[in-house]
């Protein structure tokens, strides 16, 4: 019998991107007892105090144990258990490891998931989470203020620092995704007043196959004014653009979900309630742009878990680096 590997979903973004609010709508999507959640924040070398006295930021690769990263998504991949380090960001401290045995599906998010061409091989969908700077600012400041003990003045320093990290190692990542998600204000408005009514816009690249929306290019068939799919360059390269306006109705937003699934109906999840909701501050408000975004990324983990059965695994890359710089038996 062949074993089925898990099916590993990866998403990149700047911090306060919105990783978080993705992967939890993933996860309540697929089922918690289907999911398993890797943070690659996780694997800091050096806490908060440290990271201060050094003058090293967090987006550094250097204050990362990516090496360590490399191994443990090779273990993800084939279905092996392993201590994950953990970083507790509420108090900016490293604390007892966690034990990991990956499910059928594993989200890996964070910051520099991207980083390395051995990190890469080992997921099966890639995604990057690119909102506007000024949108992102916004996000950063209701977070760390609200959960992580920051002024709104520190974070805006901190952001300050972080600036030539995040252009030199995590923005050059986006080039690697098959999916760039982009939530952006309408215009004309305010980040910190657009909330629900942001739109989104997908660049979908041919890395994997998409689900057919090319019927949405045809005016007369369009499902909303506020749905549209076009095709463009990203990068000099040919891509479709789904954007989704955040003013698109239910129902409207409900053709665009059936179009998605239309060509895998076996494999629509069951707990369709359960995403599009995010929290802001002690409120849990509804996106539609968020929650079609969401159950996009969920159609394309089904499709692989689906094909999983005929998928290759990828070659044992850290054992056989190891191989490659043992003693050989002629002294070398």
């Amino acid at each position: 019998m062949t074993r089925q590997r898990p099916i590993i979903l990866a998403i990149v973004g700047d911090s306060a991107s919105g990783k978080t609010t993705i992967t939890h709508g993933l996860t309540q999507l697929l089922g918690p007892e289907r999911v398993t959640h890797v943070c690659t924040d996780d694997y800091h070398k050096f806490d908060r105090r440290e990271r201060a006295q050094l003058g090293i930021t967090a987006l550094h690769p250097d204050c990362n144990y990516l090496d360590v990263l490399e191994l443990h998504l090779e273990r993800l991949h084939y279905g092996q258990p392993f201590l994950k380090p953990v970083y507790d960001h509420s108090t900016g401290t490293l604390v007892r490891p966690e034990y990991i045995r990956p499910r059928e599906f594993v989200i890996v998010e964070g910051l520099l998931g991207f980083h390395s061409a051995i990190m890469r091989q080992f997921y099966d969908v890639k995604v990057y989470l690119d909102p506007p700077e000024e949108l992102r600012k916004q996000w950063k400041i209701k977070r760390d203020t609200a959960k992580r003990g920051y002024t709104a003045e520190q974070v805006l320093a901190e952001l300050e620092k972080r600036e030539v990290d995040s252009r030199d190692f995590i923005r050059p990542q986006r080039e690697h995704a098959d999916i760039v998600v982009r939530f952006y204000p309408p215009a004309g408005a305010a980040p910190e007043q657009a909330g629900p009514h942001l739109n989104a816009r997908l660049v979908l690249r041919p890395t994997v196959p998409h689900p057919d929306l090319t019927y949405l290019v045809d005016g007369a068939h369009s499902p909303s004014p506020g749905i549209r799919l076009e095709l463009s360059r990203d990068g000099g390269r040919p891509v479709d653009v789904l954007d989704i306006g955040g003013d698109v109705t239910a129902g409207h937003a409900e053709q665009l979900e059936d179009a998605i699934w239309q060509h895998l109906p076996d494999l629509r999840p069951v707990r369709e309630d359960q995403f599009g909701d995010y929290q802001d501050r002690t409120e849990v408000r509804h996106s539609h742009p968020l929650g079609l975004t969401q159950l996009l990324l969920t159609y394309h983990l089904l499709r692989k878990y689906s094909d999983a059965a005929q998928m290759p695994f990828a070659p044992p890359v850290a054992a056989l680096s190891r191989l490659q710089t043992a003693p050989t038996a002629n002294g070398g």
